[in-house]
């Protein structure tokens, strides 16, 4: 019995802790509008977020901008073997909040609340896959606060610390199928819980003007190791011959939130229209295996991820149709992070397509209500986890996110 618990409990954390792969692409109503592009433009606070060295060009002394967004996410599975279905629908509300203040003519400070991961996923009952994840909930949130220097007319930098907080709940099943472990019919599932969670990291970028019309953007943001101690693992269902090997405990778990560096340009091409592309490479490679310890002497699950390093190339537009009102609109292709054999249905994405449009209303000189809109389709993928004792998972999973946003922008 002891054995045949701990070939089963190797995958029991496969999906806890945090969900790799899953990068929450929206920080401002402004930058999403135009594809998420941001790190060679300077129109708002939002860009304390895609390039702190953008806050010291700002024409306000202070900025304050501050926004949200339904996130809807949908995912479809097929199994292959017996083509049995299954359905996600998800819902989040990520937000951001951007605060600058310039002290001088070449120091300006800012302050950034942002939440760049975070994954919630909620399968069917009783679905397939549910010796893998039947839920997760994860929620990241980034404190960042920031300086930016002027060098001359032409030329900044910027940067600050980052404090990440978060906390994450994850439920699944103890065994694929087996009828050993039920009470009255119901499985026996373990639920995870990790509160209060912290770290920190830090933001530097420089940005470049080589001409009145052309703006060049550096941004790097750092690896951050989360790592859960003393969560919480409860054990559900649990028949009488296992009560005494399967008691609740506490779990350790560290998972790395991937550094990245995006460069970019934008330019003015007309007192109108504006033009950005941006490049974003985030280091994946980073998250090669998630382990997770119980501390009540159950053996430590080791679940390979193997993900691999991906970029994502942004492009945007802006157009300034009036002092009231401004349109904007872009796309972006985003690579998955996931390898061949690694998909695992806590965070199934792939490779995708995003298009993204908004506009701004502009009240009076100082206030103005922006808007944006994310619609993601996600490649259909016939995929397979691989890796876990209970056998190979394999199936076909359709994706789409959809997303509406509002905000404010106050300056003087």
């Amino acid at each position: 019995m002891r054995k045949l618990l701990s070939v089963t409990l190797m995958a029991l954390a496969s999906s806890t802790a945090f969900a790799g792969g899953y990068r929450v692409s929206i920080q401002g109503q402004k930058q999403l509008a135009m594809g998420h592009t941001g790190v060679a433009v300077v129109n708002s606070a939002e860009t304390a977020f895609f390039n702190p060295a953008g806050m010291a060009f700002l024409d306000k002394k202070f900025n304050l901008s501050v926004g949200a967004n339904a996130l809807f996410a949908k995912v479809r599975f097929q199994e292959n073997t017996f083509n049995t279905t299954a359905s996600s629908d998800n819902f989040g509300t990520p937000f951001n909040a951007y605060a600058t203040y310039k002290l001088n003519d070449w120091l300006t400070a800012g302050l950034a609340v942002y939440t760049p991961y975070g994954s919630a996923v909620d399968w069917d009952q009783n679905w397939q896959g549910a010796y893998l994840v039947n839920n997760i909930d994860l929620k990241a949130i980034f404190v960042q606060p920031t300086v930016s220097v002027r060098v001359g007319e032409h030329f900044s930098i910027g940067g600050g610390p980052i404090y990440a907080t978060g906390a994450v709940t994850f439920n699944r099943n103890l065994y694929a199928s087996n009828t050993t472990f039920q009470v009255n019919g119901d499985p026996t599932d373990l639920t995870i819980e990790g509160k209060g969670i912290s770290a920190w990291g830090y933001n530097i970028g420089m940005m470049f003007n080589p001409t009145d019309k052309i703006r060049l953007g550096l941004n790097y943001r750092s690896e951050i190791m989360m790592e859960a101690r003393d969560g919480d693992a409860t054990f559900n269902d649990v028949p009488d011959f296992a009560q005494t090997l399967l008691t609740n405990t506490t779990f350790n778990a560290d998972l790395p939130l991937p550094a990245e560096v995006t460069a970019g340009i934008s330019v003015q091409v007309t007192d109108k229209w504006l033009f950005a592309f941006d490049f974003n490479h985030t280091m994946w490679s980073a998250y090669k295996s998630l382990d997770v310890s119980f501390n009540n002497g159950l053996p430590t699950s080791v679940n390979p991820r193997n993900y691999k390093d991906a970029s994502t190339y942004r492009f945007g537009t802006q157009y300034k149709a009036n002092d009231k009102f401004t349109f904007r609109a872009g796309y972006y292709f985003d690579e998955s992070p996931v390898q061949d054999g690694y998909f695992a249905p806590e965070t199934p994405r792939n490779d995708s397509n995003a298009f993204t449009g908004g506009l701004t209303y502009q009240i009076n000189d100082k206030f103005g209500i922006d808007a944006s809109f994310l619609y993601i389709h996600f490649d259909e993928i016939d995929n397979s986890y691989d890796h876990n004792p209970n056998g190979q998972f394999k199936g076909t999973y359709k994706s789409v996110v959809f997303s509406p946003g509002v905000g404010i922008t106050y300056g003087f």
